[in-house]
């Protein structure tokens, strides 16, 4: 009689349990379903797998190698970008108020790309229009170095990346973004780019320089001189 109770109750605990995982699933499912498809929207992902074979796309959808000028010129400004960003944090911590400016800058860089990326070649004119980069953010940055130089005691002798967390991460910018210029120049010069983007690149590591310096003078920290090794 006893085994037949147990037996009883072990049947009914086996049917509670598995009534439960079925409405768990079904529960669970419905809210997957529901997420997938609320609003007919996707989730974007971050891959795309079209680059798997050492291909990329231009703004113009044209395929090309990834070694392409044009995708080495924008790695390189992509990585100014993000050294810029390292170097606001850095100053952020130290509460400067020109961090803005860096912030309009990384923005810039995108406008910046998006020239790169449309090639005249492959481009229609609805492409050369959204991605037209003009002179404008160029005299802007004259503008602030004009207004830093004023303020900095005069250059005397050549400097080493120093003076502080700060100032080291501004001229580790300038030297990511000489290199960016420097892979931008060919581009310029065969056609595939405005000549403001080089401008631009050219009077943003001046702007760098200068705001290293400026940096290190508001933190009261001290650049180190050249000195020839003896």
């Amino acid at each position: 009689m006893a085994s037949q109770i147990i037996k009883v109750v072990r049947l009914r605990c086996f049917i509670r349990t598995g009534r439960i995982i079925r409405e768990h699933r079904a529960k669970e499912t419905f809210s997957l379903r529901s997420y997938a498809t609320e609003g007919d929207k996707k989730i974007p992902k971050v891959y795309t797998r079209t680059g798997d074979k050492g291909f990329s796309s231009t703004f113009t959808g044209e395929r090309r190698p990834k070694e392409d000028h044009i995708f080495e010129a924008l790695g390189n400004t992509d990585e100014l970008s993000a050294a810029i960003g390292l170097a606001r944090e850095y100053c952020l911590d130290q509460g400067h108020t020109f961090t803005d400016q860096l912030d309009k800058i990384q923005c810039i860089l995108l406008d910046v790309g998006s020239n790169i990326a449309t090639p005249p070649s492959s481009a229609r004119e609805s492409h050369m229009k959204r991605a037209k980069f003009t002179a404008q953010p160029i005299a802007d940055l004259e503008n602030l170095i004009d207004k830093f130089t004023e303020e900095l005691p005069p250059l005397t002798n050549f400097i080493l990346p120093s003076g502080g967390k700060s100032c080291a991460a501004l001229h580790l910018a300038r030297t990511v973004c000489r290199r960016a210029e420097r892979s931008v120049a060919p581009i310029v010069r065969s056609g595939e780019a405005d000549p403001e983007v080089a401008k631009f690149l050219n009077r943003l590591s001046d702007y760098l320089f200068t705001l290293a310096r400026y940096a290190a003078m508001k933190e009261g920290s001290e650049e180190k001189i050249y000195k020839k090794p003896e």
